[in-house]
């Protein structure tokens, strides 16, 4: 299955205490066996740990997890091992639970996570939380977002399949549109496995990424001061 890119899915916040529906169409697909005698339905959606349940018209429902656990199972044995074995018979329900876990942004988007965390506040000057998966910067517009929204946000799009440029972009633009600020910077530095561990073998290659909107474009105050702050008690 091919996963296209994905979209940020927030929108503008005109009343923070709004209650919003966040429900989405079940996306099913249906696997037929090569005898063409078993008729499958699953949902991309299904929670993560049952194996399988009955749909209304009597066919099994398999799980995401389950689907997985059984390819996991297909590459184990294309390796040379033996799934069956003392030490690997967990092994492929324990890798589709980790991969889960490790793609869980896929079933989360930052307008759910944010829209009741939005506050009325007379503040102008620039808020800064560092050394999350990125760092995070935003000067309100007379509404801020609580702390932690800003740390999931950005676990939010960490959390699939990525590239660094792409991901620094969507932070950026999910807070852009939650709080409609009058600017952000996101500076994002990370280590990449494919240059550490792979080819190249780098050990110390550090990428860097930055994303700005509004005054941190337009405004040198703005940048300088930005600078200053990420430079804080930094060795």
């Amino acid at each position: 299955m091919t996963i296209s890119e994905s979209k940020v899915l927030v929108r503008p916040v005109q009343d923070a205490r709004r209650a919003v529906s966040s429900e989405r169409p079940a996306i099913e697909e249906t696997i037929t066996s090569v005898d063409g005698g078993i008729h499958v339905s699953t949902d991309r959606d299904g929670k993560a740990g049952t194996a399988a349940a009955q749909d209304f018209d009597g066919h099994t429902k398999i799980s995401r997890e389950t689907r997985m656990a059984a390819s996991i199972r297909n590459i184990l044995e294309d390796m040379g091992e033996d799934p069956n074995r003392e030490g690997l018979l967990k092994t492929p329900e324990r890798y589709a639970k980790a991969m889960l876990f490790f793609t869980k942004g896929y079933q989360e988007n930052a307008y759910d996570i944010g829209k009741d965390a939005i506050f009325n506040v007379n503040h102008t000057e620039i808020v800064l939380v560092r050394d999350i998966e990125a760092h995070i910067a935003y000067i309100p517009n007379g509404r801020v977002l609580g702390l932690s929204k800003l740390a999931r946000i950005a676990d939010i799009y960490a959390r699939r399949l990525q590239v660094q440029e792409r991901l620094t972009k969507q932070i950026a633009q999910a807070i852009e549109d939650l709080l409609q600020p009058q600017g952000v910077a996101v500076v994002m530095e990370s280590a990449h496995m494919c240059m550490v561990m792979r080819v190249v073998q780098k050990s110390s290659a550090m990428t860097t990424t930055s994303c700005r909107t509004g005054v941190f474009k337009t405004d040198r105050a703005a940048e300088e001061e930005l600078q200053f702050l990420l430079k804080l008690n930094r060795n």
